[in-house]
């Protein structure tokens, strides 16, 4: 079922910009994880922060508009290059791929990641566009977090050291900080986790965010696929005519055995074993599939009389 972003954020379809400002940072305020402690809040928190980012653009409104968001956005990616939150993906219904980190949004429209200092002159006016703080901020510093197959698999936590430049003194020094990361089963290449004003300081300015990007690893056995798995099994011709049994590993380190009898495998042979495949991000308890594919081992050369014999016996 489609999300109805006008809905999560309680206006109507014909809400101008100002509307949806001010309908984002009432629900923002009253959802924010650390100040509403129901079990709903985060999850609800994502959804206004998603619906307000796709409302409040433009081009990504006049898309939802046109083709409303009809199916999840679980699989818009083969590519594991493919980087959610920096583009959408349009097929044929929308499909916008929110970058995961809700608190990015909050901090963007209200300049602090903090939800109680809002109340204190900080943040967006009623009326207007979002609060300025006193000093600019910088640029926020970006860096890969390559991750492999296994870890998205089981999911893991990560510490990231830094050495920032800070003026906490007053004085330009350098400090040194250890960042942890979670790492949650089934995230995708291009996830974003932003560290807010976490980077380096210069005079008059806040601290720039520190933004981890995810990246896989590349695997000796699979290649991924969105939330599937694909592993190349190498067969011998007389192994793709004939039928055989193979032994296929799987990620999590066992082995399952797939017969081939009775069938011929073609170049272009897939089989899909259900399940087998990396978490779902937004349902980790379901899985993608594992993939198989055949890479056919043909003979170098072949004897005058077998050559004879293959031609009376094969089909043309």
């Amino acid at each position: 079922m489609g999300k109805d972003f006008y809905k999560i954020l309680g206006i109507d379809k014909k809400a101008t910009v100002d509307e949806i400002k001010k309908a984002y940072r009432k629900l923002a305020l009253k959802y924010h994880p650390d100040k509403n402690k129901s079990p709903q809040a985060e999850e609800r928190f994502k959804e206004i922060a998603e619906a307000y980012e796709v409302l409040s653009d433009k081009k990504e409104r006049d898309i939802f508009d046109q083709r409303g968001e009809d199916g999840p956005d679980d699989d818009p990616e083969d590519d594991p290059e493919y980087e959610p939150g920096l583009s959408g993906s349009y097929s044929s219904s929308y499909s916008y791929q929110f970058h995961g980190d809700p608190r990015a949004t909050f901090t963007q429209f209200f300049g602090s990641a903090d939800p109680f200092s809002v109340f204190f002159g900080g943040g967006d006016s009623m009326f207007g566009g979002p609060g300025q703080s006193q000093s600019q901020g910088q640029e926020p510093i970006e860096h890969n977090l390559y991750v492999s197959l296994e870890e998205v698999d089981k999911g893991c936590t990560k510490k990231m050291k830094i050495s920032r430049m800070s003026m906490s003194t007053g004085q330009a020094r350098k400090e040194e900080k250890v960042l942890s990361i979670t790492v949650k089963p089934g995230w995708k290449a291009g996830t974003k986790i932003t560290f807010p004003r976490e980077g380096d300081q210069a005079p008059q300015k806040t601290p720039a965010d520190i933004i981890f990007i995810i990246r896989d690893k590349p695997h000796t056995k699979f290649k991924r696929e969105g939330s599937d798995l694909r592993y190349t099994a190498q067969v011998s011709l007389k192994q793709a005519l004939c039928g055989t049994r193979l032994t296929i590993p799987t990620l999590q380190g066992d082995c399952i055995i797939v017969s081939t009898q009775g069938e011929i495998i073609k170049p272009t042979t897939t089989k899909l074993i259900s399940g087998l495949g990396l978490p779902f991000p937004k349902e980790p308890s379901r899985r993608g599939d594992l993939i198989l594919a055949f890479d056919i081992k043909f003979p170098v050369s072949l004897p005058a009389n077998l050559r004879y014999q293959l031609s009376e016996l094969l089909p043309n």
